[in-house]
């Protein structure tokens, strides 16, 4: 609700009071200026009127998040605290008593008995201090997948490192406060985690990846208490005496630090599976790979990006298990996803780790050829580079009669949009898995807008375009073949690259 401001003036007698208003979640506060007229009885008043909106209550946007997971599942502030140091204390030397004889010899146990301290190589004393505050460590989880519990809990506080147990003697037997346990956060594989409107702190890519957030006090020392005759000689055991009250300070342990965090998710995936919505993105997925997505006949069933595993290629024998992939299927897009239209603007960003696209279009639409520009044009205008990554287009449904009378047609069409050069989209693709762990905004904006003044003609072709019925399982495994001969080439560039790098 927009604010609005009422100016009045109006005469009330002195003891009136200053009025106040509730109209339902918003406030009316009303506040006065007071000027004096010759009549005592009568003062003049000039209203200020504004209306301002409470926050949102904790149960509303709990219940905004149950009922629209899709919007908060990648991305969200957490406030962090590590433990407060533990403190230490005020010591005494015991005293030195000398046994009473009463005309008797002291036993050989009392005159042998002496008091021993803790020292350190120098002789010096060591003295107990309190104990380190608990430290606070984000760290990447294989069974986490979204982010949406830390909407429900946002704040994390280690516990307080535990304090010297001292009674105002120092002894043998005295040791440090306990130190506190770290607090260890899981967050899903592929979080980015920056510092609130700050630097970036670490990209968690891999399982037990983790960064150290916020770092616990340090405890306080102890100090020794003597009378001013016996300082002197303490000065040479410790440094550590009390001269005066204002050393009790020392005493006290650090307190722990607290940080806003901004946690971003960004899926990491080899294959990215893109298209326009009710395309059979989900279905092609669920097709090869063990994934159980949403599939339903109308559009915007997928909601959040999901994942599935791609079996390693058979024929490689032994090196099957290298060649294996993570697909994922994000929301699909519609015209203007780039501006925010539909889910599109969301999810575009869970593609920067891809390797590779695969473009999933309908045969059997109206204009296929324009849904497979849309999808191109879409990624053109959210990041360039996108399309510059190798990628294979998917004809879906042409058991459909509708596709079956022009496939052939369309896939000599969609070949021939694009340029037949090599583009350095691997080295792309190593820029962006190194650099761009950033948020989206901070990519340099120059050589984006440099890159957008080209045209879809001017990226790369496709290397591959497959025309397959995912639901009656034609020619799926032509389309398997492509996509692993697709991400063989990537990881052979990778390797390349990599040794190029190192000599």
């Amino acid at each position: 609700m927009q604010s609005s401001r009422i100016m009045a003036s109006m005469t009330l007698p002195s003891s009136s009071s200053i009025p106040s208003l509730h109209l339902g979640s918003n406030k009316l506060f009303f506040g006065l200026n007071r000027s004096y007229c010759r009549n005592e009885s009568f003062k003049s008043y000039t209203i200020k009127c504004g209306v301002t909106k409470t926050k949102e209550s904790p149960a509303t946007k709990s219940s905004t998040v149950i009922r629209e997971p899709h919007k908060y599942f990648d991305q969200v502030v957490i406030t962090v605290r590590s433990g407060d140091g533990g403190h230490g204390a005020i010591l005494g030397l015991p005293q030195q008593r000398a046994p009473k004889s009463q005309g008797k010899q002291p036993s050989r146990e009392m005159s042998g008995k002496k008091t021993s301290f803790k020292r350190d190589f120098d002789g010096t004393l060591i003295l107990p201090v309190g104990g380190c505050g608990g430290d606070v460590v984000i760290y990447a989880d294989e069974g986490k997948d979204t982010l949406l519990e830390f909407h429900f809990k946002s704040r994390f506080n280690a516990k307080r490192g535990g304090n010297v147990d001292a009674m105002g003697v120092l002894t043998s037997r005295l040791g440090d406060g306990s130190m506190a346990p770290t607090l260890r956060i899981p967050v899903p594989v592929g979080t980015v985690v920056k510092r609130k409107r700050g630097k970036l702190l670490a990209d968690l890519t891999l399982p037990g990846d983790e960064v150290l957030v916020a770092r616990g006090g340090q405890g306080g020392i102890s100090l020794l208490e003597a009378p001013e005759h016996r300082r002197k000689h303490l000065m040479n055991l410790t440094t550590n005496v009390m001269r005066d009250d204002s050393d009790k300070v020392l005493l006290h342990g650090q307190p722990g630090e607290e940080v806003s965090l901004e946690l971003i998710l960004r899926v990491v995936a080899d294959v990215g599976l893109v298209g326009l919505p009710n395309a059979g993105k989900s279905t092609l997925l669920a097709a090869i790979t063990h994934a159980n997505p949403d599939i339903a006949d109308y559009p915007f069933t997928t909601l959040m990006p999901n994942l599935g595993r791609l079996d390693g290629d058979p024929s490689l024998g032994a090196g099957i298990f290298t060649s294996e992939a993570t697909l994922a299927d994000l929301p699909g897009l519609i015209e203007g996803a780039h501006l925010g239209k539909g889910l599109g603007r969301n999810f575009l960003r869970h593609l920067r780790r891809t390797r590779m696209l695969v473009y999933v279009i309908d045969a059997a639409s109206e204009d296929p050829l324009n849904d497979y520009r849309t999808v191109k044009e879409e990624l053109r205008m959210y990041n360039p580079e996108y399309l510059e990554r190798p990628y294979i287009v998917v004809l879906n449904k042409i058991d459909l009669p509708e596709a079956h009378d022009r496939i052939s047609c369309l896939t000599e069409e969609i070949s021939r949009i694009g340029s037949n050069e090599l583009s350095n989209s691997q080295n792309t693709v190593q820029s962006i898995s190194n650099e761009g762990v950033a948020a989206d905004e901070e990519r340099p904006e120059m050589k984006i807008e440099d890159k957008r003044d080209k045209m879809i003609e001017d990226y790369p072709c496709p290397l591959a375009v497959v025309g397959v019925s995912v639901q009656k399982g034609t020619r799926v495994n032509d389309m398997l073949k492509e996509i692993r001969a697709a991400l063989k080439m990537c990881r052979t560039s990778d390797g390349a690259l990599s040794s190029s790098t190192e000599s």
